[in-house]
């Protein structure tokens, strides 16, 4: 039986379980690219993912894939030149795919024969694809490799010691010819992300670490095909690094998934609409959230433009001599305050030297930050009452009549 993640909104790993372990069916199904956007939504570690992949196992969960089709054929009795055919035929959709890429880039760039995108295709092009029989035997060396090195840290016999370099080398070689055969495995996942803030041959990059780790980590005892266990490692190195690398400013993982999923709403609604929708009408349809939230989301997704984009045909302008700036003053109040400086500074001419100090330390006179009582006393050596009274003797003598009537004139 097949499940349909989908129709069901999950949480956390154990709402999945309790859920996979509700259904009353021996063999449960499920499809691999939804269990794995579930994963990424909750934002799942790789610990807790290794121990869900054991826990499936353990409990007869299948995933399936759309490449599980030619399984079900294998167990049809076929004769060699059938079996031949058929994977000729998988073989070939992939180089057709890599054919459509090559020409796709090479149009792009103009035929330019040193395109490295282009380049990188041709190469792997030529990197041939393992056989079902021949990815158990590439995975058990890779696996019996690591164990040797285990073994070899420990190991004081020389003549297994050699043994165990042996293996480990044969278990190197297989690790690199299982990355390189599934190469076009990253490309074709890559390609999916095109225009969402990274290079092309950025986000293979990415995937290709993903597909490292997916190497390092897979166990082919537990039946999966690599590619099925490859492609969550792939995509979630290629997600991650969006969210890390795309934008001037960070996003968090699950806000990306958040904006993805309200920009798809979006154009939904203005397809049905045939106008922009309101925030309403998107928090209704995304359901659980409001419109100030949909507004909050929209100013999150919102790029940043750098104040030195040209503006016109010359090149002559740049945006931010259009943006006003609220912090600089005009010259009308910078010379306005200037005046009030100097007001200020002769009406305190007419107190006691440390009447003046006082008042320009506790309001800030000298470099914009004020002081308290304790902190004025502590200067002058003096307890903070003292200072208080100081203080006020100080204003008593400013707001007399004749030092006042200057400085009123900056209040109107």
């Amino acid at each position: 039986m097949i499940l349909d993640l989908k129709k069901s909104k999950f949480s956390f790993v154990e709402e999945i379980k309790e859920f996979l372990l509700s259904q009353n069916v021996d063999d449960i199904e499920v499809s691999q690219d939804d269990l794995m956007d579930i994963l990424t939504k909750i934002n799942a570690n790789e610990e807790t993912i290794d121990e869900f992949f054991d826990w499936c196992t353990q409990n007869n969960i299948n995933f399936i894939t759309e490449d599980d089709v030619f399984e079900e054929v294998d167990e049809i009795p076929l004769d060699s030149q059938l079996e031949s055919d058929l994977d000729s035929d998988y073989e070939t959709s992939i180089e057709d795919e890599i054919f459509e890429l090559e020409q796709s880039f090479a149009a792009q760039s103009q035929a330019k024969i040193n395109d490295p995108v282009k380049m990188y295709l041709k190469e792997i092009g030529q990197i041939p694809l393992l056989s079902p029989k021949e990815e158990p035997v590439i995975a058990k060396a890779i696996q019996d490799g690591m164990y040797a090195k285990e073994e070899l840290a420990a190991c004081q016999d020389d003549t297994r010691i050699e043994e165990l370099k042996q293996i480990i080398d044969k278990g190197q070689q297989a690790k690199q010819k299982l990355i390189s055969a599934n190469l076009r495995l990253v490309v074709s996942i890559a390609k999916k992300y095109v225009g969402r803030g990274m290079l092309f041959l950025d986000l293979i990059q990415e995937g290709n670490c993903g597909l490292i780790k997916a190497v390092d980590k897979f166990d082919y005892t537990k039946g999966f095909k690599f590619s099925t266990y490859a492609t969550w490692w792939i995509r979630q190195s290629i997600t991650r690094s969006i969210a890390d690398q795309a934008r001037t400013i960070r996003i968090p993982v699950h806000m990306v998934e958040t904006i993805n999923k309200l920009t798809r709403i979006q154009r939904q609604l203005i397809q049905d609409l045939g106008r922009d929708p309101l925030p309403e009408e998107i928090a209704e349809r995304m359901g659980n959230i409001s419109a100030e939230k949909v507004r909050e989301i929209q100013k999150i997704s919102l790029d940043p433009v750098s104040l030195e984009t040209p503006i016109g045909e010359e090149d002559d302008s740049h945006l931010g001599d259009f943006i006003e700036d609220k912090i600089t003053l005009s010259p009308g109040e910078y010379t306005n305050n200037q005046l009030l400086k100097d007001e200020i500074d002769h009406a305190l001419c007419g107190l006691t030297e440390r009447e003046e100090k006082v008042l320009r330390l506790r309001f800030g006179l000298e470099d914009g930050r004020t002081r308290t009582l304790e902190e004025v006393g502590k200067e002058f050596n003096v307890t903070r009452e003292r200072i208080r009274q100081i203080e006020a003797k100080a204003l008593r003598k400013l707001k007399h009549p004749n030092r006042s009537k200057r400085l009123k004139d900056f209040m109107k």
